[in-house]
């Protein structure tokens, strides 16, 4: 099915004002906590679709469990990554909104209603909440480096990821127009997708912790992945490749993906690796980033 047509397929009354997208693999214990968390949502019409991307623990079994008729499981028959999961269930979203939720997170029951209006108010296309950080089962406080800014802030989002996809919700037209996370990058394709929607759209912080982030196990991307600059270049070479870029986008960009690259390389050639390091220059040289 086209993109475009999705927009009217879903048009009718009777549809819910937001969907919960909520992608999962073999999160069993946690995935029930994370859609009550959805389900549990005050003054909105709501559905929550989770999309199953291959568990072979007993994640089907406890979505199964959940009798309530706002909750949508989808599956995927074999692991396809936290991209091709998320992109399904926004391709099979019945709202004129979409917010994300990973399985392991979990909102506030007036996340959703406080998050719509503030969109609604400023005529945001896209906006995040700020959230409270738990690792380990305790509370721990974010660095200076990780505040998250309202607006405009590309060239600040090319350093480091600014935007929290358990936080965030965005129009159906917006996912529209700026596209499907992509599906080969392993990791940081969150940091992808709001640099793609940084070119054209603010992106607006609602000044309070609506969601709940948990981390510090070692089942997540970020530590699964760790040498995740390697997507982050990746990412900054498509956006090179875009005609609708202007001057100082591709002036912030270079800057940046030349930085991030010569510490890649450095960190290859410590470890042994020359093919690799040379492989990067070669990378950001075809994507004509290598000049001073």
């Amino acid at each position: 099915m086209e993109r475009e047509s999705l927009a009217g397929k879903f048009a009718g009354t009777d549809a819910p004002l937001v969907t919960a997208v909520i992608p999962v693999r073999d999160r069993a214990g946690m995935i029930g906590r994370a859609v009550a968390s959805a389900l549990a949502q005050t003054g909105v019409s709501l559905e929550v679709v989770v999309v199953d991307d291959g568990s072979t623990d007993g994640t089907a079994a406890a979505l199964a469990g959940i009798a309530d008729p706002r909750l949508r499981v989808l599956a995927h028959a074999r692991s396809r990554g936290v991209s091709a999961a998320r992109n399904t269930g926004l391709a099979a979203a019945r709202g004129g909104y979409f917010a994300l939720l990973d399985s392991d997170d979990v909102w506030l029951p007036e996340k959703t209603a406080r998050q719509l209006e503030c969109m609604r108010a400023r005529g945001l296309a896209i906006s995040q909440t700020q959230e409270i950080w738990m690792r380990g089962g305790r509370r721990v406080n974010p660095g200076r480096v990780h505040a998250k800014p309202d607006g405009f802030f590309f060239e600040q989002a090319l350093a480091r990821c600014l935007v929290s996809p358990s936080t965030v919700m965005f129009t159906r037209q917006f996912w529209l127009e700026v596209g499907d996370f992509d599906e080969t990058l392993p990791a940081c394709e969150d940091y992808d997708l709001w640099l793609r929607a940084l070119l054209r759209h603010p992106v607006g912080l609602l000044d309070a912790p609506l969601a709940v982030r948990h981390g510090g196990r070692a089942d997540q991307l970020s530590a699964i992945y760790l040498g995740q600059d390697l997507f982050r270049i990746r990412s900054m070479c498509k956006l090179l490749a875009r005609d609708d870029i202007t001057d100082w986008h591709r002036e912030c960009i270079e800057k940046e993906l030349r930085r991030k690259a010569m510490r890649y390389a450095q960190g290859c050639l410590k470890r042994d690796k020359p093919e690799e390091a040379a492989r990067i220059m070669e990378l950001i040289r075809t994507a004509g980033a290598d000049h001073k």
